[in-house]
C-alpha cells in the first residue's frame, strides 16, 4: 500500500539529511522504529517493512536506533531449556 503525506518544507529537509537517508527511507524507518517501540508491529512487521533480509539486519536497525529486542527473562528460560533438550551448552 502507498500512503502519501504532506509535510511542511522545512520538516521535509530536515527529515531527509536524518542519517541522510532520503525522504520516504527517513520516513519509513520512524513509521517502523515507533511501530515496534509502541509493541504495534514485530519484528518480522519490521523486516518487511523495510525489505532487510535476515533478523540480524533488524536487530541491528533496532540497536542502532536504541530500540532494543523485546527479549524477557522468560525467553532466555525457555532458550536455555532448549538447549539443555538438545544437549547444546
Amino acid at each position: 500500500m502507498q500512503v502519501t503525506i504532506d509535510l511542511p518544507e522545512d520538516v521535509a529537509v530536515r527529515l531527509s539529511s536524518r542519517n541522510g537517508a532520503e525522504l520516504p527511507r527517513a520516513v519509513l524507518e520512524m513509521v517502523a522504529l515507533e511501530g515496534y517501540r509502541s509493541g504495534e508491529l514485530t519484528e518480522a512487521e519490521v523486516m518487511r517493512m523495510l525489505g532487510l533480509r535476515h533478523r540480524t539486519h533488524v536487530d541491528a536497525f533496532l540497536k542502532e536506533h536504541g530500540a532494543y529486542l523485546d527479549y524477557t527473562l522468560e525467553d532466555l528460560e525457555h532458550d536455555r531449556e532448549a538447549h539443555r533438550r538438545l544437549g547444546l551448552r
